[in-house]
């Protein structure tokens, strides 16, 4: 075997972190020159000479990922890694072998048992990658394990809750009792219109992000108007809506203090972390056919119009219209309430910074629709809101907030347009608490007009 080269300073080579590799080799210089190799990027190295040595340190000790030469006594690596697969499947593994075991080495492949073969002699700079590539894979296969894990359990909590929430209800006081009712409205139109699912799917997100409450409603409805704007047809500005209420759906956990923290004021970790969030996005809803297009701009909404954004670095019209409208309408709400840097700007503010950056972080179209709205949906106006008391609430009125109770309780989602029945139950809540209870609501006009457009 040649000597080991060395990558040059340049090379990105993965980060040394806690990965644990085990080579299995029955030449102990061969298992030397494997130890040297993979140190210096900071890997904890296991060997073994034969591939029963191999399983007994495999039992006793976690690795990530296993390197086994093909021609070894007793037991060939083939054999060796098929029980590797078999006893410790998150184990990835690769094959050295020579060319006169090739035909091994493909049956070994075609039947699962290993994930790469390193052709002899190798060059050390390709195996380092070789091994890199696979222990991120793996890690994307972790991450996207722990998220389903973690969506299932939720689910599951949501069964539990809706198969227990009579019994509960019939115990407790009006404020439950009102929960009840209004969870039972939501189910019957969850089962009628997928807008309202994701809306309230979309409230549920941001329920305790403070500053960002509402924000991903006020970027739909942005979007919306500029889309309509710009003349897109109606599937595109479906598309668009849907995007712009589930747009931060991939920063589903990430910790608390980064959701409010601006990128400007993040340290190198926690802006890698921050941008993933379009991706892992992506990943979340693509399964889904009907949010595919979706999920298309929700991942692009980072990107910029010179190349500079993320998380592929597109640029001008290869990022998706509906992607450059959805960067309008996030970053231009992102302003007021100071997300976007330290900051909070006013709307004239907000309106002039999106201007400024038009050809370099926005494209020059979109900006100009934006800028060229008017009238009571003006890019420049907020959404006019009323905060009631619950005597003064009228049918035809929009929830424009979710109801809270004092205890924490959602009661009611924003965007619920109120009518008789559902403004008495408010009342009657509100009769049975001791502090005043707040409301806050706008006109249904611009609701009814999301569901509409949503709808075709």
């Amino acid at each position: 075997m040649s000597e080991l080269a060395q990558v040059p300073a340049t090379e990105p080579i993965a980060e040394a972190a806690t990965a644990t590799l085990l080579c299995v080799d029955d030449e102990q210089n061969i298992l030397s020159a494997l130890r040297r190799l993979f140190r210096q990027d900071g890997y904890r190295v296991l060997t073994a000479t034969s591939g029963d040595a191999g399983i007994k340190l495999l039992e006793s000790e976690p690795v990530d990922l296993v390197i086994s030469d093909m021609r070894m006594p007793e037991m060939n690596g083939a054999h060796f890694l098929e029980q590797v697969g078999r006893r410790w499947p998150d184990a990835l593994r690769i094959l050295l072998t020579g060319y006169a075991d090739i035909d091994s080495t493909i049956e070994a492949i075609n039947q699962g048992r290993i994930f790469r073969y390193i052709a002899k002699p190798w060059d050390d700079q390709d195996v380092r990658l070789i091994v890199r590539h696979a222990l991120e894979r793996q890690q994307l296969e972790h991450d996207k394990r722990r998220l389903e894990a973690l969506t299932q359990r939720q689910n599951e909590e949501l069964r539990e809750l809706n198969a227990s929430l009579e019994a509960r209800v019939e115990k407790r006081t009006a404020e439950l009792r009102l929960s009840h009712d209004a969870l039972a409205v939501a189910n019957e139109k969850l089962k009628t219109s997928f807008l309202t699912s994701i809306k309230v799917f979309s409230n549920l997100i941001e329920l305790n992000e403070g500053a960002r409450a509402g924000h991903s409603r006020r970027v739909a409805d942005l979007s919306q108007r500029i889309a309509v704007k710009l003349g897109l047809d109606r599937a595109a500005v479906q598309d668009v809506i849907l995007a712009g209420l589930l747009h931060d759906i991939g920063m589903i956990g990430l910790p608390d203090a980064l959701l409010v923290k601006p990128p400007s004021q993040m340290n190198a970790t926690q802006l890698g972390l921050y941008k993933k969030h379009p991706g892992k996005g992506e990943a979340a809803l693509m399964a889904l056919d009907s949010l595919r297009n979706a999920a298309r701009l929700l991942r692009s909404h980072h990107e910029r119009h010179d190349g500079q954004g993320y998380p592929d670095g597109l640029g001008g019209t290869d990022i998706p219209l509906g992607a450059r409208i959805l960067a309008v309408a996030n970053d231009y709400d992102s302003l007021q309430i100071g997300t976007f840097s330290d900051k909070r700007l006013s709307s004239a503010e907000g309106i002039a910074f999106i201007q400024q950056s038009r050809g370099k972080r926005y494209d020059p179209q979109v900006v100009d629709a934006f800028v060229s709205l008017d009238g009571s949906e003006s890019a420049g106006k907020a959404l006019k809101e009323w905060a009631l008391a619950a005597e003064a609430l009228r049918p035809g009125m929009v929830l424009s907030r979710n109801l809270i109770s004092h205890e924490g309780a959602l009661l009611l989602a924003a965007d619920y347009l109120l009518d008789d029945s559902l403004i008495k139950q408010i009342r009657d809540y509100a009769n049975s608490e001791e502090e005043s209870v707040v409301i806050h609501v706008r006109a249904g006009r611009i609701g009814a007009a999301t569901n509409s457009a949503v709808r075709t």
